[in-house]
């Protein structure tokens, strides 16, 4: 615990926020590898494989304003358990419907549509705690320990889901799903935080309705130039940089010859680097400049991208996807880290829902690569769509001066 990289987790509280979100994030990347499973099994449809993860990003667009402000309404740690709670039944009645043979595809979209919406309203509940269970001081330290856990688990939930697949069947796995939403949730109900917001800073002679609170927190995002411009920067790299992993597929075929195996390689190797990187974050001061390493991560993360567009050698591939990873991390947790840090108490939770809805500009991004890639070819499409996040990420920088100064 002396180590300052591990500072927060001297926190009580953060402590059992820490190991909730680990026990999340590994449902969630178990579900992710085990859902796609038993969908292809079921169907043996690429098309219905890809409408799965269209399903869930639905939620995502349209709830994550709902789930914001209800987080900056009502209790906090309320909603979090809430969440995690409701995800037990979907997980064990599909996991059940396995072990029964009386599974069906429909059976599949549901639950996963479920599981969605769920999580759309435990992200923005959780974030918005983290900055209460630390001392102002060790929020960027907090927050790269939570991004450890999220790709912690990127490495070993996949890993984890595979194995019960093999011995216990698709079933099996979400039986294990559920009884880790269980545990989490009970680790969650621990905390001794606050349940209700913050008050305002500001007093109101009456709380303005729920849909006029959806609007505030988005006026209040535009207004705020610190969360506005790192809002900016993520989304860029959302949408032309860290979009192009929709394309590893056409690489591990096509261009490097590895097959299914070294396209997993591939997404292990990006895994370790942010793995690498969130041990970085961790490290880091409240003083640091944030805003100029946040430039710095996109822009080296576009260069690299171009790159490994222009790579025809698999060793060469996985040593940039090692840096890819470290820059993805280094961008996305001190943009988290920037807009927890400067988001008003009772704004942290609309701030956060906004800031959740970068995964459908992901989407998005990896539509237009596909787009793109029908056209041009996988390789150049990679190439062009890196040049496009430097340049970008370097214009920012020269015709946003604010983005110079933000620690």
């Amino acid at each position: 615990m002396r180590l300052r990289t591990f500072e927060a987790l001297g926190f009580r509280e953060f402590r059992l926020l820490w190991f909730g979100q680990l026990g999340s994030a590994m449902t969630l990347w178990m579900d992710q590898t085990t859902r796609g499973w038993l969908m292809y099994d079921l169907t043996g449809s690429m098309l219905q494989l890809g409408l799965i993860t269209t399903v869930q990003v639905l939620p995502l667009l349209l709830l994550s304003p709902v789930a914001g402000s209800l987080t900056d309404r009502y209790g906090r740690k309320t909603q979090l358990i809430a969440a995690q709670v409701l995800n037990i039944p979907p997980a064990l009645g599909l996991g059940l419907l396995v072990l029964t043979g009386r599974v069906e595809p429909w059976h599949v979209y549901a639950t996963g549509f479920i599981a969605a919406v769920v999580q759309v309203f435990q992200q923005p509940a959780r974030q918005a705690l983290i900055p209460e269970s630390v001392d102002p001081r060790r929020l960027t330290n907090a927050i790269g320990l939570a991004s450890i856990a999220f790709n912690l688990s990127r490495i070993v939930g996949p890993a984890v889901a595979g194995g019960l697949i093999a011995v216990v069947g698709a079933g099996g796995s979400y039986v294990v799903q559920a009884l880790i939403y269980a545990i989490s949730a009970v680790l969650t109900a621990m905390l001794r935080l606050p349940n209700r917001a913050p008050p305002s800073s500001t007093e109101r002679v009456q709380q303005p309705s729920f849909f006029a609170s959806i609007v505030e927190g988005w006026r209040y995002i535009a207004s705020h130039a610190t969360i506005r411009t790192a809002l900016i920067v993520s989304t860029l790299a959302q949408m032309f940089g860290m979009s192009f992993t929709t394309l590893l597929p056409v690489f591990a075929r096509d261009v490097l010859y590895v097959g299914p195996a070294g396209q997993g390689f591939l997404l292990t190797a990006q895994g370790l680097g942010a793995l690498c990187s969130a041990f970085l974050v961790a490290s880091l001061g409240e003083s640091a400049p944030k805003g100029k390493l946040m430039i710095a991560g996109v822009t080296m993360y576009g260069i690299l991208e171009v790159l490994f567009g222009m790579s025809n050698w698999y060793p060469v591939s996985v040593g940039l996807m090692v840096l890819l990873g470290v820059c993805h991390v280094s961008a996305n947790a001190l943009v988290q880290t920037i807009v927890q840090g400067h988001a008003a108490p009772d704004m942290r939770g609309r701030v956060m829902g906004a800031w959740q809805q970068n995964q459908v500009v992901l989407v998005v991004g990896g539509l237009l690569a596909g787009g793109v890639a029908s056209v041009l070819g996988a390789p150049m499409t990679v190439v062009i769509m890196g040049a496009v996040a430097s340049l970008g990420a370097v214009l920012i920088f020269l015709t946003i001066p604010h983005v110079r100064g933000i620690r």
